[in-house]
C-alpha cells in the first residue's frame, strides 16, 4: 500500500491517511492480517512526520481496525466491507467510466467530486420533502412537494405534480418517477452512469 498525501486539502494529513486504509479495507484491498508499511516508509513514501503516521495508526487502532505488534509492525485487525468484492469491481468499473465521460464532458475533478458529494448527500429514502436525488444506474428521480429535478439518465426533466409524496426509483437501464396524489407516472430509459 502506498499513501498519497494531498497537502492543498484542508483535511489533515493524518486523516487523509486514516481514510486511504479504510478506503482500501471497504475494497478488498487490504485484509485482516495484511501489513501495514512501516512508520518509516510511509515517511520515505509521502514526506510527512513519522509522528503524523503514528496517529493515524493509533487512531486506527482505537477504532479496531489494526493492532501494533510489538517489533512486527502494524497488523490488519478487522475488514470494512461487507459487499462482496466481486460486486465492488464491477460497480468500480462502471463508475470508471462514468468518470471519463464526465472528464470528456470537460468536468474537472472539483466538479465530478462536487456532483457525487450531492448525489450522496440528497435525501434517497423516498420520503416527502426529500427534494432531488439521482438515481443509480441509468436512473433518475424525483421528490419533494409538488415534484423534484430529475437528474441522470440522457438529459434532465421534470417528474412528478402531485402534492402528496413524491418518489423516485432508479433501476439499471431506465428509470421510473412516480408523481403522489393527483400525480404523473413517467418512465423512460436511462442510460447507466
Amino acid at each position: 500500500m502506498e499513501f498519497r498525501i494531498d497537502r492543498s486539502s484542508g483535511l489533515p494529513a493524518y486523516l487523509q491517511l486514516v481514510r486511504q486504509v479504510r478506503e482500501a479495507l471497504r475494497l478488498g484491498w487490504l485484509a485482516p492480517g495484511d501489513r501495514l508499511p512501516t512508520v518509516r516508509d510511509v515517511v520515505a513514501g509521502s514526506g510527512v512526520n513519522a509522528n503524523t503516521v503514528l496517529k493515524a495508526y493509533r487512531e486506527l487502532e482505537l477504532s479496531g481496525l489494526v493492532e501494533a505488534r510489538q517489533g512486527s509492525g502494524t497488523f490488519v485487525k478487522a475488514g470494512l466491507g461487507s459487499v462482496d468484492p466481486e460486486v465492488m469491481a464491477a460497480l468500480r468499473a462502471r463508475l470508471a467510466v462514468w468518470v471519463r465521460e464526465a472528464r470528456e464532458a470537460g468536468l474537472d475533478e472539483e466538479d465530478v467530486e462536487a456532483l457525487v458529494r450531492s448525489v450522496l448527500s440528497a435525501d434517497g429514502s423516498g420520503e416527502p420533502g426529500g427534494g432531488t436525488a439521482a438515481g443509480a444506474a441509468g436512473g433518475g428521480a424525483a421528490g419533494g412537494t409538488g415534484g423534484g429535478t430529475a437528474t441522470g439518465g440522457t438529459g434532465r426533466g421534470r417528474a412528478g405534480s402531485g402534492t402528496g409524496e413524491d418518489r423516485a426509483a432508479g433501476a439499471a437501464g431506465g428509470s421510473t418517477a412516480v408523481g403522489g396524489a393527483g400525480g404523473e407516472t413517467t418512465e423512460g430509459e436511462g442510460v447507466a452512469v
